[in-house]
């Protein structure tokens, strides 16, 4: 009886690695078909996502836009005036009460759509943009530069960068 395993034994052999060569190819299809997104991302897209602001004030999102890139604000660490605000807001959700336009005055901070029409240039380096200081109302010009996969610094501008501010921002972690 052992004898007759044995003898079996190189056909299922046989059967075991046809198998594996039929096994093999759908499994490298389905490495591949799981990586596409990763693949299909374009050059510059690593800057999208969801970043918390310096001093941790704040969440803004990355996002593209006609292939712009730009930013709102989903959410704000003290989202509602101070007790002691000196217009009289104390308690009230944070608004826009420095826009130039007294139209957009009333409108809630968190949700601003804030930054506009970043270009990627290569390098990390992203440019031609604006970003709009809720806390001034004004808008300057800004340039975005990836330093580390979990880190951007933001340059805000006025005329040329070398007048300007930056501050860093650091990537949201993923859950």
């Amino acid at each position: 009886m052992s004898e007759e395993r044995f003898a079996l034994a190189p056909t299922a052999a046989k059967g075991h690695i046809r198998g594996m060569r039929r096994i093999v190819p759908v499994m490298l299809a389905v490495v591949v078909w799981l990586q596409l997104p990763v693949l299909a991302a374009e050059p510059g897209d690593e800057v999208l996502g969801v970043w918390h602001t310096t001093d941790d004030k704040g969440q803004v999102l990355i996002f593209k836009d006609n292939n712009h890139y730009c930013a709102k604000i989903i959410s704000l660490k003290d989202p509602n005036w101070p007790a002691s605000d000196e217009e009289g807001m104390g308690g009230k959700p944070k608004n826009d009460r420095r826009n130039p336009d007294p139209k957009l005055r009333s409108r809630s901070i968190a949700g601003i759509r804030f930054m506009n029409d970043f270009v990627y240039a290569g390098n990390n380096l992203w440019q031609h943009g604006n970003i709009y200081d809720p806390e001034s109302g004004n808008t300057y010009r800004c340039k975005m530069t990836l330093i580390a996969t979990n880190q951007l610094k933001v340059r805000g501008y006025v005329g040329i960068p070398l007048f300007g501010r930056t501050v860093v921002w650091t990537r949201e972690a993923p859950h």
